[in-house]
């Protein structure tokens, strides 16, 4: 009912709380069937990322992610909008066998949306494909989205490699990265897309596409793909359009000036000031940071920009072999990755940094958008456990909360 009342809603052109002579004011969030810059610039500048929030335990990917109600109350505290990599798979594939997993996000996604039907959740499929998928039955409607004979079997890993061998075990014995132009890949992909946007997801994060598209050349494939993808999902989307976006730098995912992409994500890549042991600053021209370099084109909504608007989150990708150790040349910061680094600051040093990079972007480069850390795998020692550290207050529940809630409340409100 509650859906079917926001669709209504967004015909009529009221937001969803407007009453029935339609007095309140108009919804600046509102899209249907494409999306405008300046509401795409609205939900980027309320973006946190808040990994597996609606992967309900035993699914999650990084231990267990304790008391989620204090993440309901954190994206109604904030106003949050966008809430990145909410869903994934990092290997571990035949969770996604389990109705459990679809039924438990689903019922986030209401719980949130009850009382502000305007956030998006975003999904992502990564650059990782383990054995584990010949787990997952391929449903009929994926072989239909691309045109292909409907089979009664499960994913076939090898299908997906490059027959070269390339990234093959990348990420271990039986983890590879998958190669787009395999129809198997296509195949996978759009199983995931379609199965998150069933539930509600409305935006998807495409990972590394380059890495994806190893053989893809003038990405001819990921384009015919993405479009295949769309007229599957887009119709059945809540609003009926998807976002998609990639790590994919100043280079963009472009074919001449049209981009395969609704917006271009990339890590902040925090540059270390080497004289002051763990104090780090923003620098457009920092190794490959994308201030100031996203790439201007046509959007998938129609719409020509100069730049196209761009997200930098806190990456995590691990510990170094030199931790507590200064080095300008890598993507370490301070010997960690970027929210390692971040979460082992002091609570007033993380409030403080946070400020200054939110200040920073606004005036180095307005087509960029902070995504806040609300919830991020932490890797503090080479090969000890991983743990999520959470925007909200530490407490028995939450050992592991950085307490910057009310920070990011107060950035977002103008405080």
């Amino acid at each position: 009912m509650k859906r079917l009342f926001v669709l209504l809603a967004a015909a009529l052109g009221l937001s969803a709380g407007a009453g029935a002579c339609g007095s309140a004011e108009p919804d600046p969030y509102r899209f249907d069937g494409s999306i405008s810059r300046d509401v795409l610039d609205r939900y980027l500048s309320r973006a946190v990322t808040m990994s597996e929030f609606l992967t309900v335990d035993p699914y999650c990917n990084d231990g267990t992610y304790p008391d989620k109600e204090a993440d309901v109350e954190f994206i109604r505290n904030t106003g949050a909008k966008f809430i990145g990599r909410a869903i994934y798979r990092w290997g571990d594939e035949k969770a996604l066998a389990e109705p459990d997993f679809w039924a438990g996000a689903e019922a986030l996604i209401d719980r949130v949306h009850a009382f502000d039907p305007d956030v998006i959740f975003q999904a992502a499929t990564f650059e990782a494909v383990y054995r584990e998928v010949g787990e997952v039955p391929v449903p009929a409607w994926a072989f239909e989205a691309l045109g292909l004979p409907v089979e009664e079997r499960c994913f076939d890993y090898a299908q997906m490699l490059d027959p070269g061998g390339k990234y093959v075990d990348q990420w271990g014995p039986g983890a590879s990265v998958p190669d787009i132009t395999r129809v198997e890949t296509q195949l996978w992909f759009m199983f995931l897309i379609g199965s998150y946007v069933d539930i509600g997801v409305e935006a998807v994060h495409l990972g590394q596409v380059y890495l994806i598209g190893m053989n893809d050349r003038g990405w001819q494939t990921w384009d015919s793909f993405l479009k295949k993808v769309r007229a599957r999902v887009c119709p059945r989307a809540r609003r009926h359009f998807v976002l998609f976006d990639a790590h994919t730098g100043s280079r963009g995912m472009m074919v001449g000036d049209r981009s395969l992409i609704d917006f271009n994500s990339f890590p902040l890549r925090i540059k270390e000031v080497p004289e002051k042991p763990m104090e780090c600053v923003l620098e457009a021209g920092h190794i490959d940071a994308v201030y100031g370099k996203s790439p201007g084109c046509v959007t998938p909504s129609g719409w020509r920009c100069d730049a196209l608007p761009y997200l930098v989150e806190f990456d995590n990708f691990g510990v170094s072999d030199h931790p507590g150790e200064a080095d300008l040349s890598d993507h370490y910061v301070w010997g960690y990755d970027e929210i390692t680094w971040f979460y082992l600051q002091e609570p007033d040093a993380r409030r403080a940094w946070l400020r200054y990079a939110y200040g920073w972007l606004r005036e180095n480069d307005p087509n960029g958008h902070l995504e806040m850390p609300g919830a991020r795998v932490v890797s503090a020692t080479a090969g000890g456990p991983a743990f999520l550290c959470r925007a909200v207050a530490q407490s028995d529940r939450v050992p592991y909360g950085m307490g910057i809630e009310e920070t990011i409340r107060e950035l977002w409100l103008g405080k």
